[in-house]
């Protein structure tokens, strides 16, 4: 078991390390002008071992997004008895929120803006993100139940998340203070989550994963 442990634990750092380099020639020179070749000369292995890792280009930019995937589905299945799914995830969003979290779009530290840029600014992997999204919203729909309500209540939620960091990285990068996006961001996270609640209401009897009462 430990064995297999390492080996997984190797991996993810391949992962890192071969994004971490991408990502960085991508900032360089541009996504579109570095090519998979020169990713891989880089980071030292073969185009063939690359793509086991990566099956596409752009995986290499949104590799920084994969441990993201299932949050609001993690955090559904292991909110506390008695309490909400929306209260659940508003909390979520405003503990990201304090800590500047880069996925709520509060953060102006210089590499996670030209991060930002990167992604929003290129459209291969702006369409690539799509699938990140259907992706989160499957897996947050089978916390919430599984059924019709539960995927179109899993589709507004992200969809949700997603135009509020947006709009938080939108203002940053135009060089608003944080402190001052901070404000907005939080009584807008309570607006938005406020009226995801009535839609939720029905879905407030699915309990985190492995209660069974």
């Amino acid at each position: 078991m430990g064995e297999i442990g390492l080996r997984e634990r190797k991996k993810q750092r391949m992962y890192q390390a071969v994004s971490d380099i991408a990502i960085g020639l991508f900032l360089e020179k541009g996504f579109d002008v570095v090519s998979v070749a020169e990713v891989a000369a880089a980071a030292e292995i073969s185009k063939p071992t690359l793509f086991r890792y990566f099956p596409a280009k752009e995986d290499l930019v949104l590799h920084r997004f994969a441990d993201h995937e299932t949050e609001a589905a993690r955090v559904v299945a292991g909110r506390a008895e008695g309490q909400s799914a929306a209260d659940a995830l508003l909390e979520h969003f405003l503990d990201g929120l304090r800590r500047d979290d880069p996925v709520t779009g509060l953060n102006d530290h210089p590499n996670v803006l030209a991060f930002h840029r990167l992604l929003y600014g290129t459209p291969s992997l702006a369409a690539r993100m799509s699938a990140y999204v259907e992706r989160s919203e499957a897996a947050l729909a089978e916390a919430l139940g599984g059924d019709l309500d539960a995927r179109l209540a899993a589709g507004q939620i992200i969809a949700v998340q997603r135009i509020l960091a947006l709009e938080n990285w939108r203002r940053i990068a135009e060089g608003e203070p944080v402190a001052e996006v901070r404000r907005d961001a939080v009584a807008a996270a309570r607006r938005a989550f406020g009226g995801l609640a009535a839609g939720l209401a029905g879905l407030s009897d699915v309990r985190p994963s492995g209660d069974t009462r």
